[in-house]
């Protein structure tokens, strides 16, 4: 069975969350399909890692975004009706690529991972194969969300891209064999926009043994937030904790420290790195789990948050309870969530960040290991979706 993977990123290193999903789909798919992976890539360091990908057993394309080119596009295209996720997400070689691997070696079946990619099997040449789409999350919420809490420009642009895509969600889920989102809250916000279209939870998973923590746990008071860090939703969440929760922690404990971990840090996640306040912005690192052993307790103060926070997942994996947004923890599996600490409010969120603290090392890691993982492995996760391509494809079932 030939299934073609579309993807907005290429789908390796899986050190963030856009990739993580995608690479572990294209693992688990690879030794059982004629998989071949046609992928937008941004610089130089994404093509450096196709042959990863081709190791695995796929074929892989990359095709490259013009960028200067794609944010020109988008602001010609402001007062038309098109998402910019749209415009931005766009290069020129792509529908001939399309067209070559469609001559060449026609799919059975074209897998479209989120509503960026999704446009392309809605058009020619790929328009007359059965399409799966991973949605991941339904993005016209969190951009109604960002709008509602922006200023404006940004509460314009956001507010417009949430209407202009989900215009596009509607007419794309209902366009597919199956659409495929990662938990309940998805699904359902999906089904208010394409009540006919046929929708599956396919969550995400955790690959546990390399997160298991190497040693004794972290006897320091560090908190943790990993992501990448000039991504909208964990900027603000940074800014928020520093601003709001932040103080009330160090006027209580000033030796707490606070790590946060991620790549391409904004400039107001730069100007937070202080000594003095006990904060430390890593930008780019090869590896987080040092970061995550190191520490007493992980933090996700995300206040827009769709889907499921892997970072989470791995906090928790890695030996560290968490306090997360009400936001965050709408969107975890319930295995996880007897790990986590809710913080609905500033004050209630350094409540319970000091609360886990005053606990001793081994209580917190007890606090971790009361979530129950075992079943979270991305290959059990994943079958579903196998599932679906089969049918779609009009294949016998996928082995996995």
């Amino acid at each position: 069975m030939r299934v073609l993977f579309l993807t907005h990123r290429l789908p390796y290193a899986p050190n963030r969350g856009d990739r993580l999903r995608a690479f572990h789909i294209a693992r688990t798919l690879a030794p059982s399909v004629d998989l071949e992976i046609v992928s937008l890539t941004h610089d130089l360091d994404e093509l450096a890692q196709i042959g990863r990908l081709e190791a695995m057993g796929a074929r892989v394309t990359a095709v490259p975004v013009p960028r200067l080119r794609t944010y020109a596009k988008a602001m010609v295209h402001l007062p038309g009706d098109r998402p910019l996720t749209h415009l931005l997400l766009d290069a020129p070689r792509i529908v001939d690529t399309f067209a070559r691997i469609v001559r060449e070696r026609r799919p059975d079946v074209v897998l479209a991972y989120c509503s960026g990619m999704a446009r392309f099997a809605l058009e020619a040449p790929l328009s007359g194969i059965p399409l799966v789409i991973d949605l991941v999350d339904v993005d016209s919420q969190k951009w109604a969300a960002l709008s509602g809490s922006s200023r404006w420009p940004m509460r314009w642009i956001y507010g417009r891209e949430a209407r202009y895509l989900a215009g596009f969600e509607r007419r794309m889920a209902d366009a597919a064999t199956a659409t495929v989102v990662v938990n309940d809250r998805e699904r359902d916000a999906l089904l208010t926009l394409a009540p006919a279209a046929r929708i599956a939870v396919v969550p995400n998973g955790i690959d546990l043994p390399p997160l298991a923590p190497r040693g004794a746990p972290a006897e320091r008071p560090c908190l943790v937030f990993c992501g990448v860090m000039n991504y909208t939703p964990n900027v603000d969440g940074a800014l928020w904790f520093f601003q709001n929760v932040w103080p009330a922690v160090r006027a209580r404990r000033p030796d707490a420290e606070l790590l946060l971990v991620g790549s391409d840090p904004a400039p107001a996640i730069r100007r937070m790195h202080s000594p003095e306040h006990g904060i430390e912005v890593t930008g780019t690192v090869d590896d987080v789990r040092p970061y995550l052993w190191r520490s007493a307790v992980a933090i996700a103060p995300l206040l827009t948050a769709r889907g499921i926070q892997n970072k989470v997942l791995e906090a928790v994996g890695a030996g560290l309870p968490a306090v997360v947004s009400a936001q965050v923890l709408a969107g975890l599996p319930t295995p996880v969530r007897s790990a986590c600490r809710v913080g609905a409010s500033a004050e209630r969120f350094a409540e319970e960040v000091l609360a886990l603290l005053a606990l001793s090392p081994g209580e917190r890691r007890q606090v971790a290991a009361s979530a129950d993982m075992a079943e979270l492995t991305w290959e059990s996760q994943l079958r579903p979706l196998h599932r679906l391509l089969a049918e779609s494809g009009g294949r016998h079932a996928i082995a996995v």
